[in-house]
């Protein structure tokens, strides 16, 4: 049984399908052609992630630097908006200011992940600016920098753990004391972690009586996506759009 709705954000029938980054399968991650393909494909919750140029725009991209994913180099936190945009992802995609995707897809809720500190304000400053509260959650690997916004924006704002409460509300499954923050809306983790599982019946048990959804990225899989569905996680991201789809479909819970 899923937990109850602590946020707009989260207030959807049935188990949330997230294209991570937009369905990163093809390799054109991040890009407004994956957001469409997504959208197209019936996708309502997109993952993304956000770094900030050296003037202040948000990029929808997930590496630090240009390198990996498209046909440029430089790391996106020393160049401007000008130099980052002519980036080609795969060689063909251009990188996109999630400001724009934000607008393009008004349907779309969207996982954020703030991958530097200088990301988080513009972050913030945009939502307010767009009135999006109920459609971003904001989440990162640190909890310093989710507890920041969560401070900075109240309880308007969705927020998920970073690792450290991870961490707490795995220990509270396994009876060990801890003292996870209570303003987060949702866990949102691995299945595994360097071998030790995270995801099991006293982990989702403990984040739901705790008024917390649980969503497991990325899983490409649709054995291990059923499995984790029965287990009752309320969420699950992936790269393979059309297997999750399909999992929730042969479920009878795609919406």
């Amino acid at each position: 049984m899923t937990t109850r709705v602590r946020h707009p954000y989260l207030d959807h029938p049935g188990p949330l399908a997230f294209a991570h980054r937009g369905g990163a399968a093809d390799g054109l991650e991040n890009t407004a052609t994956a957001f469409r393909r997504a959208v197209d494909a019936g996708y309502r919750y997109i993952e993304t992630d956000v770094h900030a140029t050296s003037d202040g725009k948000l990029a929808a991209f997930h590496d630090a630097t240009l390198d990996r994913v498209t046909d440029a180099t430089g790391k996106i936190a020393d160049l401007p908006w000008s130099e980052v945009r002519q980036a080609r992802v795969a060689g063909i995609e251009p990188v996109p200011l999630f400001e724009e995707m934000l607008e393009a897809f008004p349907g779309v809720r969207w996982n954020v992940d703030v991958k530097a500190e200088p990301a988080l304000l513009p972050l913030l400053d945009l939502i307010e600016r767009t009135r999006s509260w109920d459609r971003v959650c904001v989440g990162s690997f640190s909890e310093a920098r989710v507890s920041r916004a969560q401070r900075l924006a109240g309880p308007r704002l969705a927020t998920s753990f970073g690792t450290r409460g991870v961490l707490g509300l795995r220990l509270l499954s396994l009876g060990v004391p801890a003292t996870p923050r209570v303003s987060a809306v949702c866990a949102q983790v691995p299945e595994a972690q360097s071998g030790v599982r995270v995801v099991d019946h006293r982990f989702v048990r403990t984040a739901h009586a705790r008024g917390l959804q649980v969503h497991v990225w990325t899983i490409n899989d649709a054995e291990r996506m059923h499995a984790l569905l029965d287990l009752g996680v309320d969420g699950i991201m992936t790269d393979h759009i059309e297997t999750l789809r399909d999992v929730l479909k042969d479920r009878g819970t795609w919406v």
